[in-house]
């Protein structure tokens, strides 16, 4: 399997521009696999401001096609298609901004693009998520953080990668608050399947995948749990192809 991947925890930093941190890997990125035109995926766009969903997904193509004319590549969303596979069949690069999961995921199983885009990527189309985008890249949805406003007919993903992703990972357990950590949470999903690996990529970071190859890029670490052992840490620069092993 040929997989190109750059999968982000999160797209903006607290304080920062939009796509403010990444914005340096993924013009890299798009560089490394000589990308000209993307093909955006907006269906995890959930805007509070707009009188429906399709003008949620309008505004947020013209946000991220904002980003990407930076780069010099054209963004075209996926929402306009009347052919929504035929569409992801000539992507040059397809492109999946984050919101909410289970939206996202409804959407993708209904248009067909779910199968579409996995068959794509596995034969080396290169691949951008952030946030929901990057959970969609792993076997399941179930690691999200997101409340479950749509319901889609399957929690099965892209299976791009063989772990699990629990994007914008959080190691802090608020003062006065009672309910579940994040660790706990990935800890409970582990007592129920037991051969998975769940990673908490904490935002800043992101993994950078080409082949088998893995590696992991940002400011923060990597957190890594499996059933029954204690969570490990690893830093820029170590050793991930374990996570990669089918």
């Amino acid at each position: 399997m040929h997989r190109n991947l750059l999968l982000l925890s999160n797209s903006t930093n607290a304080g920062e521009e939009y796509l403010g941190w990444p914005r340096p890997y993924i013009d890299n990125f798009l560089r490394k696999f000589s990308v000209r035109s993307v093909l955006f995926i907006p269906y995890a766009g959930v805007n509070l401001s707009t009188e429906s969903v399709l003008s949620s997904y309008n505004v947020y193509e013209e946000r991220v096609r904002g980003i990407f004319t930076g780069f010099g590549v054209e963004l075209v969303s996926i929402h306009h298609s009347s052919d929504p596979r035929a569409a992801v069949k000539k992507a040059e690069c397809i492109v999946v901004g984050g919101g909410n999961t289970f939206h996202l995921l409804k959407l993708m199983h209904e248009t067909g693009i779910m199968h579409s885009i996995k068959e794509q990527v596995r034969q080396g189309t290169p691949y951008i998520g952030w946030s929901a985008g990057a959970n969609i890249a792993c076997p399941t949805m179930k690691t999200t953080n997101d409340m479950p406003i749509a319901e889609p007919e399957s929690f099965n993903c892209l299976d791009l990668v063989p772990f699990q992703i629990n994007p914008h990972y959080l190691d802090a357990n608020p003062q006065g608050h009672a309910g579940e950590t994040r660790e706990q949470r990935i800890l409970e999903f582990l007592a129920v399947n037991r051969n998975s690996i769940v990673v908490g990529l904490r935002e800043g970071c992101l993994f950078w995948i080409e082949g088998g190859k893995i590696e992991l890029k940002g400011n923060r670490n990597l957190r890594v749990f499996r059933h029954s052992q204690s969570p490990a840490e690893y830093e820029e620069g170590a050793a991930l192809d374990f996570l990669m092993k089918e």
